[in-house]
This record gives structure tokens, C-alpha cells and sequence, in this order.
């Protein structure tokens, strides 16, 4: 029976790191590339982010219930997971290992940001583009934003090579190959637009 538990709350912490979790760091990262049009064009799509229908259900069920579970389940199966690439230095071992960092990365800079931006504005702060020029014009907070999209990017990235094998969509060699180039250039692209979007707000 609690073998069966773990399975399930496997695949579906699989599950909701690409749905709807990944989709929306990819929309997140395409919104804030609006920056690089200019204060206006960015603020512009904040605010259609911020006035579509029914946005707070939307934060609560679609972001932040699911967030949460993946980070907690995330968290055990990072401790609860064995090291043994200094054995098998096998490439996937490596990512294996990656992506156990990487997403104690990803909670610390996801509940910084989220304090900076959502909970501020909850407390009557406005989410714009100001709001960010003020917060990467400090050097180590542009340092930790980098580290963190990158990070965040390469979580979604990696997970979403891990996703299609363990729900049996590329069970040959060929096809989980052909899928790591996949996801590097996933990787890549994202990681540009953060970039990008970053560095528009200085």
C-alpha cells in the first residue's frame, strides 16, 4: 500500500511539474520579456495577467496548491535519494543529481520572489515595472535572480525529459536521445528570455 501511495504521488508530482506548473514559468518568462519593448509594454501585460477572470482561484489552483505539493514531495525525494555519481558518472546521473540541487535553488528563489512581488503587492505594493528595476538594481539580488531563472529553467527543463520517460511516452534509447536535445534547447531558449528580461530592467 505504500508502495502504491509513492507511485502515485510520484506521477503526479511528475505530472504537475509540466502541467501546470512548467507551463506556467514559460508564460511567466514571456511575460516579463515584455521589458525588453520598454517600462510600457511590460507593464501592460502584468497588468492583463492581473485583470484576467477569476485570477485569485487561478493563483490558488492552478499556481500555488500545485506548487506546493511539488515543492514538499520535492524535498523528500531530494533527501530521501542516494548520490552515487562519483560511482556512475553516467550523464543522466549527473542530471539526476542536478536536479535534486536545483530545486532547493528553485524553492529558495520562488518564496523570496514570491514575497517580493505577491505578497508586497497583497500589502498594497503595485507589480510593475519599476517594482523590478528597484529590486535588480541591487547587485546581489541581479546575481540571485539570474541563478534562480537559470535554475528554474533547468528544473523545468530536466523535468520535463524525466516526465516524458517515466509516463512511457520515450521508452527507447533513440527517443530519450532525441528528447535530451529536446530539453537542452528548451533549456537554452527559456534561459535567454529570462536572461533578457532581466537585464531590461537595468
Amino acid at each position: 500500500m505504500a508502495a502504491s501511495r509513492d507511485f502515485v504521488s510520484r506521477k503526479l508530482h511528475s505530472l504537475l511539474g509540466v502541467i501546470p506548473l512548467g507551463l506556467y514559468v514559460t508564460q511567466h518568462l514571456t511575460v516579463n520579456h515584455f521589458a525588453t519593448r520598454g517600462p510600457e509594454a511590460f507593464n501592460e501585460a502584468a497588468h492583463f495577467m492581473e485583470s484576467l477572470p477569476f485570477r485569485y482561484l487561478l493563483e490558488i489552483f492552478v499556481i500555488f496548491l500545485p506548487l506546493l505539493f511539488h515543492a514538499i514531495y520535492g524535498v523528500y525525494i531530494a533527501f530521501q535519494s542516494k548520490n552515487n555519481v562519483s560511482t556512475y558518472g553516467y550523464l543522466r546521473n549527473w542530471m539526476f543529481y542536478m536536479q535534486r540541487i536545483s530545486g532547493v535553488i528553485v524553492l529558495i528563489f520562488v518564496t523570496w520572489h514570491v514575497w517580493q512581488t505577491r505578497i508586497q503587492a497583497a500589502m498594497g505594493a503595485d507589480v510593475n515595472y519599476q517594482m523590478m528595476v528597484d529590486i535588480l538594481s541591487n547587485p546581489g539580488m541581479m546575481i540571485f535572480y539570474i541563478v534562480g531563472v537559470i535554475g528554474t529553467v533547468f528544473h523545468f527543463a530536466n523535468g520535463l525529459w524525466s516526465f516524458f520517460v517515466s509516463w512511457g511516452f520515450t521508452v527507447t534509447p533513440k527517443s530519450q536521445r532525441a528528447m535530451t536535445y529536446v530539453t537542452m534547447a528548451i533549456f537554452l531558449a527559456l534561459s535567454v528570455v529570462g536572461i533578457r528580461a532581466l537585464f531590461a530592467f537595468v
